[in-house]
């Protein structure tokens, strides 16, 4: 599978290049067109328990698969947000990565469900986790453009966790509050993750959460 991204980072594209009845796992609603005789098969990755998973996740309960034709085809996807996305090479190692930032896969790699305890509940939904493994290619989005971190071992580092897009297994999370109450309640920051390296460490530029709180007070109220 080849993945070529186009206008980046604001409205990016993703063009999927596939091989002879090769398949790629995709997320529902990414897809924005294909070539001539390639297949789509919908359902719940690891039946009914795999979907409720998911959806615990904030993915969808069901999952699309593309099947290429014999003389192969082309697949375009790309996020439902603004934003740019970036190939990801899995080598066998854990990526954790944020609700909502999946977009297709390989079907050698495994995205699985990780709930994150009180740390992902208490961050919102933007912290409980999918956790990906196995070997090959996964497309992720994010809102805005996409910043990379790399950490040293014993490095900190604090994001707003609406701003995660994710971050190697070997980084240590915790959420916690920007400072006092007050700071974190008035001072519009909200809840933070706390990093500790080593590891990557992806970030996006532009936040859902403050997105919508600029937004839903300037739409009309609907009259009784």
């Amino acid at each position: 599978m080849q993945i070529n991204l186009k206008h980046q980072p604001s409205f990016s594209l993703a063009v999927v290049t596939l091989s002879a009845n090769e398949q790629v796992r995709v997320e529902p609603g990414a897809m924005v067109s294909y070539s001539d005789g390639v297949r789509v098969e919908t359902k719940a990755e690891g039946g009914l328990f795999g979907g409720l998973k998911r959806m615990v996740a904030g993915e969808s309960f069901f999952i699309n698969t593309y099947t290429a034709p014999v003389q192969g085809g082309e697949l375009t996807l790309a996020p439902s947000l603004p934003g740019d996305m970036m190939v990801l090479e899995q080598t066998g190692g854990e990526f954790l990565m944020a609700s909502g930032a999946f977009v297709a896969s390989e079907m050698s790699v495994n995205v699985d469900s990780s709930w994150g305890g009180a740390r992902g509940f208490f961050g919102g939904g933007g912290l409980i986790l999918l956790k990906v493994t196995g070997r090959g290619k996964v497309l992720a989005a994010c809102y805005g453009a996409i910043e990379e971190r790399i950490l040293a071992p014993g490095q900190r580092y604090t994001i707003d966790t609406g701003h995660i897009v994710g971050f190697d297994s070997s980084v240590q999370f915790q959420v916690q509050k920007s400072g006092s109450w007050k700071s974190t309640i008035l001072g519009g920051e909200g809840l933070v993750c706390a990093l500790t390296g080593p590891g990557r460490v992806l970030m996006q530029t532009r936040s859902e959460e403050a997105f919508l709180g600029w937004l839903l007070p300037k739409l009309p109220k609907g009259s009784n």
